[in-house]
């Protein structure tokens, strides 16, 4: 059985995105678009309609680009039951409350039962202190959290 996984916005811009002189972006470009055949036919991976909405704005070029690789995944809708779950990490201090679409990405993972939710966000989603705090406050309401990764760490767990 594939495990289930999520690409939030972030791994889809880096797989599209120009190739960048930063080495830091350079090298999550090259991991993003080594994992991206995997996630096309190892994983049954997801996006949601939010992942679609931030894909299609700027450059109208990148935007189509972006809209035009993430096709091919299943999309997840987004409801009432993950906005709140989304409130209830911003007001138990799990995001900040400035990054509402951030906990609203973890919250339709999460009540879809999504293994892992991708992401190159370290600033307000894949850092320790925060998916420590998000944890809790997922669990704390009945779902299980998506184990919050980046692509580099997905690819490790596939060795």
């Amino acid at each position: 059985m594939k495990k289930r996984v999520y690409i939030e916005t972030t791994v889809v811009s880096y797989f599209t995105s120009r190739p960048s002189r930063d080495i830091m972006i350079a090298s999550h470009q090259e991991a993003t678009r080594e994992i991206w055949p995997k996630l096309v036919s190892e994983y049954e991976t997801y996006v949601s309609a939010l992942v679609y909405e931030e894909a299609g704005r700027g450059d109208p070029e990148q935007a189509k680009m972006r809209l035009s690789a993430i096709k091919p995944f299943r999309m997840l809708a987004m409801d009432d039951e993950a906005d709140n779950l989304a409130v209830a990490m911003i007001t138990g201090s799990g995001i900040p409350k400035e990054y509402p679409e951030d906990a609203l990405h973890i919250a339709i993972a999460a009540v879809n039962g999504i293994e892992a939710l991708v992401t190159w966000n370290f600033s307000h989603m894949n850092n320790p202190f925060t998916r420590i705090k998000v944890r809790r406050i997922v669990e704390s309401l009945g779902y299980q959290c998506p184990e919050i990764c980046s692509p580099d760490e997905l690819l490790e767990a596939d060795q």
